[in-house]
């Protein structure tokens, strides 16, 4: 589970170790305060793997913080 997180593949797909580190962190405290998971086998995974998982799959991601009422898509008005 641990080797899941060191492997290229998923630090690439989220561009980094440190952005997979605040992507794993947030989506782990979202699912303690009583989120569901986004993956269909979950039984007997812990929520470390569910998260692993989530990402691997493409259920989750950084966000890139670019919003439609943003300063930069205001800025080409």
């Amino acid at each position: 589970m641990i080797d899941e997180l060191k492997s290229e593949e998923i630090i690439d797909k989220v561009g980094g170790k440190f952005r997979l580190t605040a992507l794993v962190q947030r989506r782990l405290a979202e699912l303690m305060q009583g989120g569901r998971p986004l993956i269909k086998e979950t039984e007997g995974k812990s929520m470390l793997e569910i998260v692993i998982q989530e990402i691997l799959q493409d259920k989750i991601a950084i966000d890139e913080g670019v919003s439609p009422g943003s300063a930069e898509s205001r800025d080409k008005n």
